[in-house]
């Protein structure tokens, strides 16, 4: 078993920045690829990030370059960066991992097994 446990939201102001972090235990060498997703009232959980064992990157398209995913594998920490955050960013996200190495699957949240408990993210205009 992986557990999954995500720190960093909060509450900012539109433009604000959020550093978020998601450490992994239990069976960590079961992880193969890891990712950020969010889930905002009354919406669909979305794809916003994800980091496939070969370090290929992928990010969902209303990130545009405002967020920077990456992995700290000595750690088993996986990060998200969030810069120039809106309004419409306000949702709670969630860390996942999976076994899997396909990088086509990244922003797929049925293909990830663990997932951590969320954390709130809120930007007020």
């Amino acid at each position: 078993q992986v557990q999954l446990v995500e720190t960093g939201g909060g509450s900012v102001q539109a433009g604000g920045s959020l550093r978020l972090s998601c450490a992994a235990s239990g069976i960590t060498g079961s992880v193969a690829s890891m990712g950020w997703f969010r889930q905002a009232p009354g919406k669909e959980r979305e794809g916003v990030a994800g980091i496939a064992p070969s370090g290929i990157t992928k990010y969902a398209d209303f990130v545009e370059g405002r967020f920077t995913a990456f992995r700290d594998r000595a750690k088993s920490t996986l990060y998200l960066v969030m810069n120039n955050l809106r309004p419409e960013d306000t949702a709670m996200y969630y860390c996942a991992a999976g076994s899997w190495y396909d990088t086509t699957w990244l922003l797929a949240h049925a293909k990830y097994t663990y997932w951590g408990q969320g954390t709130q993210v809120t930007v007020s205009s």
